[in-house]
């Protein structure tokens, strides 16, 4: 027996949260097909950032959704950074990497208010707005109807999927009875927007203060006041305010040399390091915070959720237009692919947290060897950016593939093209119709992109999808040969002539086959 009718506008996806990941899950399914909603318990859009990092990797897989532009319109692209250790200051510029296989060889600061903001703004452009003050209580399953019944206060709604976006206290997460394996760290994080005079504190510029107790951050993207400080302090149970930390107090502990003329807003942030058991209930998806909880070391929060949401979205989009009974190998893909980066990206932002913030004799040692080093050893290493590039790779989740997915399928023997089955789409200067084209570019709007090598018999195009499936012939790639791009720009399937394509297609949901 039902708690409640069943009856009513349906929607293929609801989505419970509208921070960056769940507005990102929105805009992707849309994107390819499916009708979305999006709730979220707050009253409205209004919140301190916590985030403001977005990597290269990141601005990727939005890139066909139109909205990478307008984010990294309101940040700074590679950012320049002060390193200030010892009364030596270091210059460093965050971009021109040399990553040649990305049009985004930078990172950008960058505020997540901003990002969200972009984000809603290209939802409110497809007609769908935020559905604000609408807090998921509970979710029944329906069977025999294929839906989920979610109950807000006195609104239900019918959706064919529901997504957790609702990060760390998911109400979707501990209404599906997932466990939420981890444990809280021993320190928290204090975000202030404060005006600082004196120093070496130049505006427009980051600065990070190394000292052998800890890193400091002093970002010009405050939001009540010009700087926002964040570092970490010892946990306080007791209150999430931090107004038994002032900020000229741990400024002066590390260093920095100037005053705080104001404290605009301040606040103690817990932190832990959690991972869901599952991702995939059903036809219920936890994305985002609510399925992973980080260190915010090495920014990777935000950009992981987001990654997670173009993964979901798309696979929701495509099994709710082939009404799939439970989705199939096509939706737990999602769990198959994401869960094991997230425990990558968990175990990186561990060691992270404990070289910047640790308390034991070991990780003050790094920090003290780091403050009493650095300056002299940053500008012989920087300049030739090897490091750089090789931590920028690995922070951006550039290197990670699925190759283990099952729908990573790879018949590579004699393909002319050399990226495999499950990893990321290189960008490269390509030749199409005898004109000079960025690879990305080509692949920059949604759906299945086919790449045919020069040589390619063709006669598939009645079978495609026609809305969601891009063919493309490149002639600078000879031979024969297929490569399919999915839509979050990892390659799906690889082969040296046709056979196995249609197959393929429709377990994504982009044939006719089905």
């Amino acid at each position: 027996m039902h708690l409640f009718n069943p009856n009513g506008e349906q929607s293929d996806v609801l989505v419970a949260g509208a921070g960056p990941t769940g507005l990102a899950v929105a805009l992707t399914a849309h994107d390819h097909g499916a009708t979305v909603r999006v709730l979220d318990r707050r009253p409205h859009s209004r919140r301190p950032s916590r985030a403001f990092l977005v990597h290269p990797r990141t601005l990727e897989v939005l890139r066909p959704h139109g909205v990478t532009g307008a984010i990294v319109g309101l940040g700074q692209l590679g950012p320049r950074m002060h390193v200030h250790s010892r009364g030596r200051s270091v210059s460093v510029t965050l971009g021109n990497f040399r990553l040649p296989d990305t049009p985004y060889p930078h990172l950008l600061l960058v505020r997540q208010a901003d990002v969200e903001a972009v984000l809603c703004r290209a939802l409110g452009d497809r007609g769908i707005e935020v559905e604000w003050d609408t807090a998921v209580q509970r979710y029944e399953l329906d069977p025999a109807h294929g839906v989920v019944l979610t109950q807000c206060g006195a609104q239900q709604f019918v959706s064919r999927y529901l997504v957790g976006c609702d990060g760390r206290s998911s109400t979707v997460r501990a209404a599906a009875g997932i466990d939420w394996r981890g444990a809280p760290y021993r320190c928290d994080v204090l975000l202030a927007d404060i005006d600082v005079t004196g120093g070496d504190v130049q505006t427009g510029v980051a600065h990070v203060f190394v000292r052998h107790r800890g890193l400091a951050f002093l970002l010009p993207l405050g939001e009540r006041a010009r700087w926002r400080l964040v570092t970490a302090v010892p946990a306080h149970r007791s209150s999430s305010l931090a107004g038994d930390v002032h900020p000229q107090t741990l400024l002066d502990e590390l260093g920095a040399g100037c005053s705080v003329t104001e404290v605009a807003w301040s606040q103690r942030v817990p932190i832990e390091h959690r991972l869901a058991a599952r991702f995939q209930h059903g036809p219920v998806f936890l994305a985002g915070d609510a399925a992973h909880a980080f260190s915010p070391a090495g920014g990777q929060g935000m950009n992981a959720g987001l990654q997670d949401a173009v993964n979901l979205g798309w696979k929701l989009a495509s099994a709710a237009r082939c009404r799939l009974p439970d989705g199939g190998a096509l939706l737990r893909s999602y769990e198959e692919e994401r869960r094991p980066v997230a425990r990558r990206v968990l175990a990186l932002t561990h060691l992270l947290l404990w070289w910047e913030a640790g308390t034991d004799p070991l990780s003050s040692c790094a920090r003290g060897a780091v403050a009493a080093m650095g300056p002299h050893l940053l500008p012989r290493v920087l300049p030739g950016q090897q490091l750089e590039t090789h931590l920028v790779r690995l922070l951006s989740q550039l290197r990670w593939d699925y190759r283990r997915s099952v729908l990573s399928i790879d018949g590579g023997s004699g393909s002319p093209v050399e990226v495999s089955a499950g990893q990321r789409l290189p960008d490269e200067q390509i030749t199409v119709d005898g004109a000079p084209h960025r690879l990305h570019d080509l692949t920059a709007a949604p759906g299945m992109h086919v790449l045919l090598c020069r040589d390619t018999p063709w006669s598939m195009t009645s079978s495609l999808d026609g809305e969601f499936v891009r063919v493309h012939r490149v002639h600078s790639w000879p031979g024969a040969g297929v490569v399919i791009v999915r839509p979050d720009g990892y390659v799906g399937f690889r082969s040296p002539d046709s056979r196995g394509i249609e197959a393929w297609l429709d377990m994504v949901g982009a044939g006719n086959g089905i």
